[in-house]
């Protein structure tokens, strides 16, 4: 009885990203904490008033992505890390910029980020600055000028929490650790995107969906491990090179690097073209860690051809040892529920999810876009992508796909709000991820696939390693259609 109704809470909630363990629908509660402010609001869409030039008309400057050298102590038995990790950041707007934000996700829980030291290049204490929740800001000692750079050093320690288990009233947290795993995800400050005119893309978190924007950067990470388990095994955004408790990382050109580490994975290798796909399950999981392999380097083989080459040399799909889908640049978790429930066919979340957090590899890693104030920009997206992979690899399990991923939980809302507008989290799902598959669907119908794929492949390449935006995205559209699709925005859009 106790599997059964656990198999019914993975089949009723997950979407295929963070999200709440959702209660049933009679029980439901939605959360009504009034939004906050948000840093910077993107023009809504008229659909009478939509973008006609191409966003790609005008060159982009060189960019110089900021650079993360990190070097990590990792102490799996005590769940301790000491970090030390040095920013080289680059002025790539168009106007002088006087202070900085600095993303400190590790800081929203107390006891777990203590900061030992922080100081400049030279080694002159950084004075002028705040650190609030997630949220670090520094007034800048002097301006700094277009292509100007600066480079911090931080020294800082983190006590990792343990990763709670599933409640009606607290979001499932990758970050952390369990008896089973370690996740080191968003575990380092980091500088988000600026906008020229706005300021920093810098949000606080809330109840459901993601708020952090990632600009490209380039990763240099070291880990050392300190007397690691027996059969330690480290999952990563990016191949190791491994000496002894020295493991080795280059990360380039990505919007994140998160590692995750257990005694307890068997992990799996398969080619597809050049890239190396790595799935890493328990042991007592082997069959759905295979599986998962397969689905993710069939999906991954499917969207290079359709959207773009995938850019690293890996991608990683690692089984949580939480109820929660996530994705990362070149990682991604997949629940145990989705292998614990796995009955050896597609028709099934194992295989459903692992095409939604590999069409993020696109949808989120190559064109990045504002998860908190326009969620559907990816959200939306890499749900479609599930419809694509059965479409094209599973088409007798679609309507299955369709019936029982999408249109059982009869979703409505307006899919283009921030993530701090809906009523709850079922009011969010329902809209951003359910809805934003119809709205896609009903594009792709009305413009027919030709012209739908060209588009989702064009948009794939002009914003790759770009934030996009919503006027961004039907301006691409309608470079490949003269079809009318106004009544759609207007029936999807705020």
């Amino acid at each position: 009885m106790k599997r059964v109704a656990f198999c019914l809470i993975i089949l009723a909630c997950l979407s295929g990203c963070r999200q709440n363990i959702e209660p049933s629908l009679a029980t439901s509660t939605e959360v009504s904490t009034p939004a906050p402010s948000p840093s910077a609001t993107p023009d809504l869409l008229e659909p009478a008033n939509l973008p006609t030039n191409s966003p790609s008309a005008t060159p982009l400057p060189p960019q110089q992505n900021p650079r993360y050298t990190i070097s990590a102590v990792f102490n799996y038995g005590q769940q301790f890390v000491s970090v030390d990790q040095a920013i080289l950041y680059t002025n790539n707007a168009p106007e002088t910029l006087h202070d900085l934000d600095m993303m400190v996700e590790p800081n929203q829980n107390a006891g777990v980020f203590r900061l030992v030291s922080f100081t400049w290049a030279d080694g002159r204490a950084v004075r002028d600055f705040s650190l609030d929740n997630n949220l670090l800001h520094l007034v800048l000692p002097q301006p700094l000028d277009p292509n100007g750079q600066i480079e911090l050093h931080l020294k800082f320690e983190l006590t990792l929490p343990a990763i709670p288990p599933p409640s009606n009233d607290q979001r499932p947290v990758p970050f952390g650790y369990t008896s089973k795993q370690t996740n080191l995800v968003d575990w380092y400050p980091y500088i988000p995107p600026y906008v020229p005119g706005k300021g920093w893309l810098a949000h606080i978190p809330w109840f459901y969906g993601e708020h952090q924007v990632y600009p490209m950067a380039d990763f240099d990470v070291t880990i050392q491990l300190v007397n690691p388990p027996k059969d330690l095994v480290v999952a990563a955004s990016a191949p190791a090179k491994q000496e002894g408790n020295k493991i080795a990382y280059t990360h380039k050109t990505a919007r994140n690097f998160v590692l995750s580490a257990s005694p307890y994975y068997k992990m799996f290798a398969q080619q597809v073209g050049e890239v190396t796909v790595l799935s890493y399950a328990f042991s007592f999981d082997i069959a759905a860690g295979k599986a998962a392999l397969e689905y993710t380097s069939e999906a991954l083989n499917l969207f290079a051809k359709l959207f773009s080459p995938y850019p690293h040399p890996t991608l990683t799909v690692v089984e949580a040892d939480f109820l929660d889908g996530m994705e990362y640049d070149g990682l991604f978790f997949l629940s145990r529920g989705f292998y614990n429930i796995y009955g050896g066919t597609p028709q099934g979340y194992l295989a459903a999810i692992a095409s939604h957090e590999t069409g993020h590899q696109w949808f989120y890693a190559r064109v990045g876009d504002d998860q908190a104030l326009e969620p559907w920009l990816d959200e939306a997206l890499a749900t479609y992508c599930e419809s694509i992979f059965y479409k094209n690899l599973y088409l007798d399990y679609l309507k299955w796909w369709w019936d029982y991923r999408v249109d059982y939980y009869i979703p409505a809302g307006k899919i283009n709000l921030q993530i701090y507008d809906y009523t709850g989290y079922r009011a969010y799902r329902d809209a951003v991820y359910l809805n934003g598959v119809h709205f896609l669907d009903d594009l792709r119908i009305l413009i027919g696939d030709d012209a739908f794929y060209a588009f989702l492949q064009d948009y794939s390449i002009k914003f790759t390693d770009r934030i996009a935006t919503a006027p961004d995205f039907f301006a691409v559209l309608k470079q490949h259609t003269n079809k009318d699709f106004s009544a759609i925005v207007a029936k999807y859009f705020k």
